[in-house]
């Protein structure tokens, strides 16, 4: 009955199109799938039985607390219009170059991601403040359009990221299983820590590449990215010390605890908490109205992460009491290229998922899956999981389906046609994919770092 684990998937897939809630339809999908093998005889009912102890354990997991911390600190960060002050000190700082408004969109998108760490967010704001501005100062609406939706998807990469925390989690059991599966009782361990380590080469290395297009434009097609500053304006000192220096005291208070050793993930996403609430103030942009505003925001999208994974877990559960896993390990083992050949596979799939599944499904529902077959191949965990990060964000970038693109399609204005958006975002797409094959050829720029901070 293995074949009924593909077809649930696919049905799971459908239903998802059809425009029905994520955790109900993953719950939905497989109850249903259980109740008729169990009625058929082709299912063991005593899967289900293990349910209330999955629960618990999501209940129970200290990492995901970092979850709902770290929504914490970026709708707090949102609300307290940390990207209008960096935007316009780093726009009047690089504007009299040619393509500076598009640089400064970009570094407000590193210190946004590095900051919140949650990708609509970022793209929906710097979406309403920067695309106007450009546009008017006469950007090309593509370099435009595709430079903020790049921006906005650092997010997805740069620490301290929602898809790192959950892809941590998984990653961490999907090791322990591989290990154990090699008859290695003494499992070793990977931590979300490790991730967050291992993400931030890769993630400047981005950062590196969009600012070298930009860069290349302007030098290229000057007409299409035109200074924007005028001679009697420039940036102050003072004023650009005091826009840069909270959103960067807050990352090195997060990153650095934990790259440090002094704080877990989790503990260090309080500490960007209570930053975040401190920065608010400071800029009087937190009133209770505000505050009770930040709390609601903060428990719908961590409502909806976790219930996400209850149903990713009743789902994952029938997946294998169908002998859903058996099946996949199978297919992969027995792909020509070993290894490799199962990772190009499995990458394939995630980029063409991320076009109708959202990163939190596809983190809970395929990656328990094909984690353990892909790591007991002997992969490095903490490379897989920036790979997968990195080509999570690509097919977030990526026409016609790309998250991003819908998300600054919505606050766009009409004067920007869809196709403009799409277009502009190619190029950064392709920048995306060079990245990813950098990663697969020196994986040492996910591995280095945290070999060097944890002695991995």
């Amino acid at each position: 009955m293995e074949w009924t684990a593909i077809v649930m998937f696919a049905a799971v897939v459908a239903v998802l199109m059809a425009g029905y809630p994520v955790a109900f339809s993953l719950g939905g999908v497989a109850l249903l799938f259980a109740w008729v093998g169990i009625a058929l005889g082709s299912f063991d009912s005593a899967f289900l039985a293990t349910t209330p102890n999955r629960l618990f354990g999501i209940m129970s997991n200290e990492t995901l607390l970092a979850v709902p911390l770290f929504v914490f600190m970026g709708v707090t960060l949102e609300r307290a219009r940390l990207a209008e002050s960096l935007l316009d000190n780093l726009g009047a700082l690089f504007g009299k170059l040619r393509g500076g408004l598009g640089i400064s969109v970009t570094l407000v998108g590193m210190l946004l991601a590095a900051s919140t760490g949650i990708v609509g967010a970022t793209v929906v704001t710097m979406g309403l403040l920067s695309l106007p501005t450009m546009l008017r100062r006469g950007y090309d609406p593509r370099i435009a359009t595709g430079t903020i939706c790049a921006a906005g998807t650092l997010g997805q990469i740069i620490p301290p990221s929602i898809v790192l925390v959950l892809l941590g989690d998984v990653l961490s059991s999907a090791y322990s299983q591989a290990q154990i599966s090699l008859g290695v009782f003494a499992p070793d361990t990977v931590s979300v820590g490790d991730l967050f380590v291992g993400a931030l080469l890769p993630g400047l290395l981005l950062v590196g590449l969009y600012m070298t297009y930009i860069v290349a434009i302007a030098v290229v097609r000057p007409a299409a990215m035109p200074a924007h500053v005028q001679d009697g304006e420039r940036a102050g000192v003072i004023q650009l010390v005091l826009a840069l220096l909270p959103p960067l005291v807050l990352i090195v208070a997060v990153l650095g605890s934990i790259i440090g050793g002094f704080a877990t993930p989790t503990e260090a996403a309080g500490v960007g908490a209570v930053g975040a609430v401190i920065l608010a103030l400071l800029k009087r942009q937190l009133s209770m109205v505000r505050l009770r505003e930040v709390m609601r925001s903060t428990l719908r999208i961590s409502s909806m992460v976790f219930l996400i994974l209850v149903g990713a877990s009743l789902f994952s559960l029938v997946f294998r009491g169908y002998g859903g896993d058996d099946l996949v390990r199978e297919l992969l083992t027995s792909l020509p290229g070993g290894a490799l050949g199962a990772m190009l596979i499995v990458m394939l799939l995630m980029f063409l998922l991320g076009f109708v599944l959202d990163f939190i499904e596809i983190t809970f529902v395929v990656v328990p899956i094909v984690g353990p077959i892909l790591l007991a191949m002997g992969l490095d965990p903490v490379w897989l999981g920036v790979m997968m990060a990195v080509n999570l964000q690509t097919s977030f970038l990526t026409p016609p389906f790309g998250f991003a693109l819908f998300y600054l399609r919505g606050v766009a204005p009409d004067t920007v046609a869809t196709g403009d958006i799409y277009r502009g975002a190619v190029p950064f797409v392709a920048m995306q994919v060079i990245a990813l094959a950098v990663l697969a050829a020196f994986p040492a720029l996910a591995t280095w770092l945290p070999e060097l901070v944890y002695g991995r």
